[in-house]
């Protein structure tokens, strides 16, 4: 292994959530007055902790959105999680390979703790993800792009950042693990590969992974 950690984030890289949750992210802020398209949550979105969603609202409409928007959409993107959501295929595979091979790996994602979890007890990666692992924006209060994550990450875990690759399908992600000069590899699945170019390696099948790491 030429890393020390793996660092992957959650959303589209381990659990197949981002369909849905700009789906219902898109519905909602259209439904509240301010009109997106599910192709616009995913350009605009993808990635982002709840706070950028608040910013990027306040700067454009001069409005700010509700004080209940967060627990709202967390409990329409639960519902829709208890009935759809599925792990990425190829994920639990190459979590397998890393723990069999004993090597070290975690979680960074801009979603909070309580949706990581949802999300893991939904299909069945808890068994890979104990609380060591699990880390949140929630734990730095700044979320990608900014790197305060993924380096909270690398510190828990023991590992120098540069000894880090990060797993990511965002175009923010990727700009907060350059930042936190860790190497990090762009999964294309649902993003196209000129939005993740600044990744040290670009791959499309959760099963390229594991040859990529070596």
């Amino acid at each position: 292994m030429r890393y020390d950690l793996v660092i992957f984030d959650n959303d589209g890289v381990l659990v197949d959530s981002e369909p849905i949750s700009n789906r219902l992210l898109a519905a909602y802020l259209t439904e509240i007055g301010h009109p997106t398209s599910y192709e616009d949550s995913i350009r605009d979105y993808m990635g982002s902790a709840m706070h950028r969603i608040h910013d990027l609202v306040q700067e454009r409409t001069g409005q700010l959105l509700p004080a209940e928007f967060d627990d709202t959409f967390h409990r329409r993107v639960f519902a829709a999680f208890d009935q759809e959501l599925e792990p990425v295929a190829g994920a639990v595979d190459v979590l397998a390979k890393l723990a069999a091979d004993g090597v070290p790996y975690c979680v960074a994602s801009s979603g909070s703790h309580e949706r990581i979890r949802v999300g893991h007890r939904k299909t069945g990666l808890d068994r890979w993800f104990e609380d060591a692992r699990i880390f949140s924006s929630q734990d730095v209060g700044k979320g990608k792009p900014a790197p305060d994550l993924f380096l909270h990450a690398a510190r828990r875990m023991g590992v120098a950042p540069e000894r880090c690759v990060v797993v990511e399908d965002s175009p923010l992600g990727v700009r907060a693990a350059v930042a936190a000069g860790m190497d990090v590899y762009g999964f294309t699945a649902m993003t196209p590969a000129a939005k993740l170019a600044g990744a040290t390696q670009l791959f499309s099948d959760m099963g390229q992974l594991p040859d990529l790491l070596i």
